[in-house]
């Protein structure tokens, strides 16, 4: 039996129980037909302009492996809340409805949905739980390092998060995401070889205590790695390690090793940067680079910077990893329609837009983001449509692109941000207009009109 300090990520499972209680519910009435759920962010967090969508490839994985393994269904015919018929049910069970969504990497705003469900009722309610747990995640994280992105213009950003993620899962994605999103590579391993994120990745303080002096921790590392060499400076004494630097990037040099930057982890960093880079231009080091870590995020990046400090690249890790500002996404996934009869949802503050939609995009002549509407499916606007299939009868319709690819996508879409979406205060809300078709079906599903 699956025990407590297991989590199969794949687990059909891997769900509330409210899902499969519903699932019931609609098994013993013959619930059967069609429904179409979608998956939206209802407001933005709290000094965000715009979010960045992503998780659609770990969503179309999920929904093409979905099915319940003799084991679970075992567990759930002993667990005494479920009747043995619905049980066996669930043994062909298998995901084989139509997917519309937005490309990984696209630009959105509240109420716009990123994704669509179309598939019969208790295949389309089961995948609730986990299509918003991927959704919502990687989609908080790249939205983040898009962020950290902007603030840092051209410089090098590497995530370093993984150590501070919530479980393995979490430093997985973050790491695409992140990258995704334009962060140009990650310490973590795994990520690498999954996704070929570049890695990057200096030394511990350990390995500095390690040693008897510095100076020699530093001439090991850069002999062993004499192609990758980035040196931990502030484990005692930041500036009399660039000191040392200096006269030890002339000894290594005598053997073809560069020493390519120093990291600087604790402290002032923009007062460090400022005096190690003059110590090295001074000693005739000025190839040398200047990484920093330490907490950071897209303020303290855009103040560092500002300020002027010589800083050539960052690590960033929990603060983005965690989103530890905003650290969820207020999103839906909900029902637009069922057996044919659009539906809507009225709670008080929690007011859906029903029926099937789509999310026309406006560019202006400088090719930056002019407005979007969001309307029904078959309600032509002027502009792009954002949506497209992308899944029919559960099966993908291409392959994902490779990540590269998205990366490359996600760049062009940041560049179509105006100057006020790209700073980092709260600037006036972009403009989402609800064309008149959604609202005169908004008006009929209240008034109780098929």
């Amino acid at each position: 039996m699956p025990t407590a300090d297991t989590c199969d990520a794949n687990s059909a499972l891997l769900t509330d129980l409210y899902q499969l209680t519903m699932l019931q519910a609609y098994f013993d009435q013959g619930q059967t037909d069609t429904a179409v759920f979608e998956f939206y962010v209802r407001s933005l967090p709290p000094g965000r302009q715009f979010l960045v969508a992503a998780g659609l490839e770990q969503s179309l994985d999920y929904l093409e492996q979905l099915r319940f393994s003799t084991l679970e269904l075992d567990w759930l015919a002993s667990c005494g809340r479920f009747h043995q018929d619905f049980v066996d049910s669930l043994a062909e069970l298998r995901f084989t409805g139509d997917v519309q969504a937005m490309p990984e990497g696209t630009v959105f705003f509240p109420a716009e949905p990123i994704l669509r469900i179309v598939a019969p009722l208790r295949e389309a309610q089961l995948v609730e739980t986990r299509l918003i747990n991927l959704l919502q995640f990687e989609t908080m994280i790249a939205a983040k390092a898009a962020r950290v992105r902007l603030a840092a213009g051209d410089k090098q950003l590497v995530d370093f998060g993984m150590r501070r993620a919530h479980g393995a899962e979490a430093a997985m994605l973050s790491a695409r995401a992140s990258f995704l999103a334009g962060f140009d590579g990650s310490s973590n391993v795994l990520a690498g070889m999954r996704w070929g994120i570049p890695l990057f990745g200096t030394m511990a303080h350990s390995f500095i205590q390690a040693h008897d002096e510095e100076l020699v921790a530093f001439e090991h590392f850069a002999r062993s790695h004499p192609n990758a060499t980035t040196l931990l400076i502030d484990t005692y004494d930041t500036e009399a390690a660039a000191q040392g630097v200096t006269a030890l990037a002339q000894r290594l040099a005598a053997d073809g090793i560069t020493i390519q930057a120093v990291r600087i982890d604790s402290g002032d960093l923009g007062e460090h940067a400022r005096k190690v880079r003059a110590i090295l231009d001074a000693g005739g080091a000025d190839h040398i680079k200047i990484f920093a870590s330490s907490n950071l995020d897209e303020y303290s990046v855009q103040a560092l910077l500002t300020a002027g400090a010589p800083i050539d690249g960052f690590g960033v890790g929990t603060r983005m990893n965690s989103c530890s500002d905003h650290p969820y996404l207020e999103c839906a996934y909900k029902l637009q329609e069922y057996a044919g009869k659009a539906r809507r949802k009225r709670s008080e503050g929690k007011v859906t837009w029903p029926g099937r939609k789509q999310v026309y995009r406006r560019l202006d002549a400088n090719g930056h983001l002019a407005g979007d509407t969001l309307t029904l499916e078959n309600d032509h606007q002027p502009g792009t449509p954002l949506l497209t299939t992308v899944m029919r009868d559960g099966r993908r319709l291409a392959p994902s692109p490779p990540l590269a690819q998205i990366r490359d996508y996600a760049r062009q879409q940041l560049a179509t941000l105006p100057a006020g979406l790209r700073r980092l205060d709260q600037t006036a809300p972009y403009a989402v207009e609800v064309a008149a078709a959604l609202q005169d079906l908004a008006r009929a599903v209240d008034a109780g009109i098929p």
